[in-house]
């Protein structure tokens, strides 16, 4: 059993998504399984993509308390289809819950862009946690 989460570089709520996915894996006892879906990806990006990563998830395991959680990147290409990438890293990840992280949108946002995190809940095989920033 792995608690996994939907991680995304430049979002504020992702980062404290993965802050409440490590004290949720911490207080499972589970590992961490970090999804990352990019648009395209050869050998030297995926390491440039682990090493960069790999410092923004050992701030978020101190926050949350668990700087010794095991953890693993598992990097997806999906340039257009970012739900379905992350719901097919989950599965390979054996998650047993999914956190995400949401931002508010307008309606006509909602509507013209669709919505991953909508995507996400409503197709997933497993619970669905999602965090917000604070206001």
């Amino acid at each position: 059993m792995t608690v996994a989460v939907a991680h995304q570089v430049t979002s504020a709520s992702n980062q404290i998504a993965l802050e409440v996915a490590a004290r949720e894996a911490a207080q499972r006892g589970v590992d961490l399984a970090v999804l990352h879906v990019v648009e395209a990806l050869d050998l030297d990006v995926e390491e440039a993509y682990r090493q960069g990563l790999a410092e923004e998830v050992e701030k978020a395991l101190a926050v949350a308390e668990a700087p010794g959680l095991s953890w693993q990147l598992h990097l997806g290409v999906g340039e257009d289809q970012v739900a379905s990438k992350v719901l097919e890293l989950a599965a390979a990840a054996g998650a047993s819950i999914l956190v995400i992280g949401a931002r508010r949108r307008s309606p006509v946002g909602k509507f013209l862009l669709g919505s991953i995190t909508q995507t996400l809940i409503l197709e997933a095989e497993v619970p669905v946690l999602v965090v917000k920033p604070a206001p």
